[in-house]
C-alpha cells in the first residue's frame, strides 16, 4: 500500500491552521493538527476534517455543465469557453460594458489562483457593476482603514498574545476562529490573557461562546454600538485628556473629535444602548489602566446602520489611549508577500470611495465595487445600464446577501449567467453554465490576504495533495481563459496579447508568488546575499511554515497616505455623526415589545457552503430562533415548537430555542441556511435545509456611508406557527 504524509494550511476559514494529512492508495486516511506548525501549534477545529469530505463529495461538480431545456448536460471546456465569451461579448457590444455584472464570494480570498487572476478578468469585463462579499460584512473596516491610514488593508490587528485587556464588540472568535484577526486556537490565546492577569470583556446582544469564557459580558441593544463607543471615548477624553504618547506627533484631527465625544456621556446613551452608565465608565477606566489594551469589533458592529462609525471609533479609542502601534495593543503586520507596501504589480488598490454610484439608488462605489444590496435592483429595474448578464465566482449571494428572495427572483430575469463554482446551489441553479474548478486539495495554496491580517508574521506554502484530473481546470486557468477570450473578441488577436497570455499560463500563481516573496520585506531584494532571502523554494523546504516573528511597531512608516499622518477625523465619517444623533434623539426610547433580529454562526458552519458535509451537520438542528424567556412568555412561544418570523421583506418558520443567552427584545437566527429551494444538488444540505435569515433581512437597510448591508437589528414580528 503506497502511503504519504502532506502538511498543509487548512483554507476553510481565516485561522490558517496547519494540518497533517495522511494518504494511502490515493485516499485520505487521516487529518490531524500539525503540531510543528509555528502558528497554529497543532490546533484544528472540526471543519478541518471536512477537507476530505469536500474533496470526495459526490455532489461536487467535476466537469463543465450547461443548462438546457431538458436539464443539465455535460459539455467540453472548449465549447463552454467559446459560447460564454461570445455571449458576454455580444451583450456588452449591444448594451454597454455595465450590462454584465460580477459577484465574488468569500472563498476567493482563500484561493491563491483566484486572488491573482480574478482581478484580471474583472478588468477585462470593464464593468462598474462589480459586487462581492466585502459589502456583506467587512466594508466598514476597509473604509475606515483607507480613510485613516491610507490603505484599505491597513486594518489594525489585536496583539492578542501580549495584550492585558481585550475589549470585543460584535465579535465571537470562538465560533469564527478569528475574523480580520487571523488567530488559530483563539480559546487558548484568550485564556492566556487571563492567566497573565489580564481581562477579556465582550459587549454583545447575545451571550456568545466567547462571552461565556470572558471575564465580563455586557448586553447592548443591536444597532447602538456607535453610541456605546462614543460614551467610552467621552470618559477616556474627559477634560480633553489623551494618552497618545508618540502617536501625537503624527495624528491629525483630535481637535475635531473632542467636541463630538462631549455630546455622548454614558448617561445620555444608556436609554438607547441598555448599558448602565457605571458599567461603561468602569470599562473605560479599566481600558485606560491596562498596560496594553485593545478594542476589537467585527461582524456585529459592521453589519448595522452605523457600521462605519463603529469601526472608526474603535480605531479612535485605540489611538487616543496610546494602544495603536504598540505591543499589547493593535499593530500592523509585515507579511512576506506584502499586498500593502510591496511593488504595485503585486499589491491591492489602497482604496477609493464614491468615484461612481449605482444606477438605481445612487449608492457609492468603494474600492471599485458597489454595495451588493443593490445587485437585485440593478437587474430588475428596466432602463439603460441594467445588468443583463452576471458572472459569479465562488459565491452564493441568494443565501448570503440581504433580501435573498428578491435576488432569487432577479436571477431568473437575466439573459445570461455563468458561475465558476463546484456546486449546483441556490445561486448557481440559475446559471446557464457552471464551470467547476479543481478540488481545493488539487491546488497549491498560500494565504495572500490572511497573512496580512494575522496576529503573528508567518509564511507557509501548501503544495497540492493530489494531482488534478486530466479534464480538470484550476480556478486561475478558468479565469485566465475567459479574460483572454473576452479581450481578443473586443480588441482582436494581437501578438502582444497572445504572448502575455502564454506567459501568464506558463507562470501560473506559483511563479508570481515566488516573485512577490523575493520582492517582499524578507526576500532577496532586501538582502546583500540572495541565499538569505525568502523565496517559494525556501517555503517548499519548510512544510510546516516559517515563523517571521511577532508584529512590531511600524508607524508612521507603514502609513500609505501622502501625509504619512493618521487622519483621526475623516470628513466623511465626522459628517455621519449628525445621522447618528438624529436616529437616537434624547426624548426617544426603544419601542415597547419591539423585537430585533440578529444573526449568529457556529463553529461547524462556514457561511452557506459547509452544510453538505455529514460530519458538520449531525446532531441537534442548529437553525433555531433564540428567544429570551420573557419574550417567549409574552408571545406564547414554547421551547422546541415552531415560530413564524416576519419582516418587511419576507417570512420564515423555524423551531424556537428559549434561552437567556439573548437579551430581552432580541431574537437570533444563524446565517447560511435555507437549502430548501428546488433544483439544487446538495443532498446532505437539502436534508438539513433550515431557513435563510436573508429571506428576512432588508436590502434597503444599509450603513449609508459605506453601503455595507445592515443585517443586525432587523425589526421582526414573531408568533407561534
Amino acid at each position: 500500500m503506497s502511503a504519504s504524509v502532506h502538511f498543509r494550511t487548512c483554507n476553510l476559514c481565516e485561522a490558517m491552521c496547519g494540518v497533517r494529512i495522511e494518504v494511502a492508495d490515493g485516499r485520505i486516511t487521516s487529518i490531524k493538527g500539525d503540531s510543528e506548525d509555528p502558528f497554529s501549534r497543532g490546533h484544528i477545529c472540526p471543519k478541518a476534517v471536512a477537507l476530505r469530505d469536500l474533496h470526495e463529495d459526490p455532489d461536487r461538480l467535476r466537469h463543465p455543465m450547461k443548462r438546457t431545456a431538458s436539464g443539465w448536460e455535460r459539455v467540453s471546456w472548449e465549447d463552454a469557453f467559446r459560447d460564454i465569451s461570445h455571449r458576454l461579448h455580444s451583450i456588452q457590444k449591444e448594451h454597454g460594458p455595465n450590462a454584465v455584472g460580477a459577484y465574488l464570494g468569500n472563498p476567493n480570498v482563500h484561493n491563491l489562483g483566484a486572488m491573482m487572476f480574478g482581478p484580471q478578468l474583472l478588468r477585462a469585463l470593464r464593468t462598474r457593476n462589480r459586487f462581492s462579499a466585502t459589502s456583506v460584512d467587512q466594508l466598514p473596516h476597509q473604509l475606515a482603514a483607507h480613510l485613516m491610514f491610507g490603505h484599505q488593508l491597513l486594518v489594525p490587528i489585536p496583539d492578542i498574545d501580549r495584550t492585558r485587556y481585550m475589549l470585543m464588540l460584535g465579535a465571537n472568535p470562538l465560533a469564527s476562529n478569528g475574523s480580520l484577526m487571523t488567530t488559530p486556537d483563539v480559546r487558548a490565546r484568550l485564556r492566556a490573557i487571563q492567566e497573565r492577569g489580564g481581562k477579556v470583556v465582550v459587549i454583545d446582544p447575545r451571550r456568545t461562546e466567547t462571552a461565556g469564557i470572558a471575564d465580563q459580558h455586557v448586553f447592548v441593544r443591536p444597532g447602538t454600538d456607535a453610541l456605546a463607543l462614543f460614551s467610552l471615548l467621552h470618559v477616556v477624553l474627559e477634560g480633553n485628556a489623551h494618552r497618545m504618547g508618540r502617536l501625537a506627533a503624527f495624528v491629525d484631527g483630535l481637535d475635531t473629535v473632542l467636541p463630538l465625544v462631549r455630546d455622548f456621556p454614558p448617561e445620555r446613551t444608556a436609554p438607547h444602548t441598555g448599558i448602565a452608565p457605571d458599567v461603561l465608565r468602569g470599562i473605560a477606566r479599566d481600558f485606560l489602566a491596562a498596560d496594553g489594551a485593545v478594542c476589537y469589533g467585527r461582524v456585529g458592529v459592521s453589519t448595522q446602520p452605523f457600521g462605519s462609525l463603529c469601526q472608526w471609533l474603535i480605531n479612535v479609542l485605540n489611538i487616543v489611549t496610546g494602544n495603536l502601534d504598540r505591543e499589547g495593543g493593535a499593530l500592523f503586520t509585515l507579511p512576506a508577500f506584502d499586498l500593502i507596501g510591496g511593488p504595485r504589480a503585486f499589491g491591492v488598490s489602497p482604496g477609493s470611495h464614491g468615484r461612481w454610484k449605482s444606477r438605481v439608488r445612487g449608492l457609492p462605489e468603494s474600492s471599485g465595487e458597489l454595495p451588493v444590496a443593490a445587485l437585485a435592483e440593478e437587474i430588475l429595474t428596466p432602463g439603460e445600464g441594467r445588468i443583463r448578464a452576471l458572472i459569479t465566482l465562488a459565491g452564493n449571494p441568494v443565501l448570503s446577501t440581504p433580501n435573498g428572495t428578491q435576488l432569487d427572483t432577479a436571477l431568473e430575469q437575466l439573459d445570461f449567467m455563468v458561475s465558476v463554482d463546484p456546486y449546483l446551489n441556490e445561486t448557481t441553479r440559475h446559471a446557464h453554465y457552471i464551470l467547476p474548478p479543481a478540488s481545493l486539495l488539487e491546488r497549491g495554496h498560500y494565504d495572500l490576504v490572511f497573512h496580512v491580517l494575522a496576529v503573528r508574521n508567518t509564511a507557509k506554502y501548501s503544495p497540492p495533495v493530489f494531482p488534478a484530473g486530466p479534464d480538470s481546470r484550476q480556478d486561475w486557468e478558468i479565469l485566465l481563459e475567459l479574460q483572454h477570450r473576452l479581450k481578443t473578441l473586443r480588441k482582436g488577436r494581437s501578438v502582444r496579447a497572445v504572448l502575455k497570455y502564454q506567459a501568464l499560463k506558463r507562470m501560473g500563481p506559483e511563479r508570481i508568488l515566488d516573485l512577490g516573496l523575493r520582492m517582499g520585506p524578507y526576500g532577496s531584494r532586501f538582502h546583500p546575499l540572495k541565499k538569505h532571502g525568502l523565496s517559494l523554494a525556501k517555503l517548499r523546504a519548510a512544510p510546516h511554515g516559517i515563523d517571521l516573528g511577532p508584529m512590531k511597531p511600524s508607524l508612521p512608516g507603514r502609513l500609505r497616505n501622502r501625509s504619512k499622518r493618521i487622519q483621526l477625523a475623516p470628513e466623511l465619517l465626522v459628517a455621519d455623526v449628525a445621522r447618528l444623533r438624529a436616529a437616537f434623539p434624547d426624548d426617544a426610547a426603544p419601542r415597547e415589545g419591539e423585537l430585533l433580529l440578529i444573526g449568529r454562526r457556529h463553529l461547524r458552519d462556514n457561511n452557506s457552503w459547509m452544510h453538505n458535509v455529514p460530519g458538520l451537520v449531525k446532531g441537534r438542528p442548529r437553525c433555531t430562533l433564540m428567544v429570551h424567556p420573557d419574550d417567549a412568555s409574552r408571545i406564547g412561544l414554547a421551547d422546541g415548537a415552531n415560530a413564524t418570523i416576519r419582516s418587511r421583506v419576507g417570512e420564515v418558520t423555524v423551531p424556537v430555542a428559549v434561552t437567556a443567552d439573548v437579551m430581552p427584545g432580541v431574537v437570533s437566527l444563524p446565517h447560511g441556511y435555507g437549502h430548501q429551494r428546488p433544483g439544487i444538488r446538495q443532498q446532505v444540505a437539502s436534508a438539513h435545509a433550515g431557513a435563510s435569515i436573508n429571506d428576512l433581512t432588508d436590502d434597503q437597510a444599509l450603513d449609508v456611508v459605506s453601503g455595507n448591508a445592515a443585517f443586525s437589528g432587523t425589526p421582526v414580528q414573531v408568533r407561534p406557527a
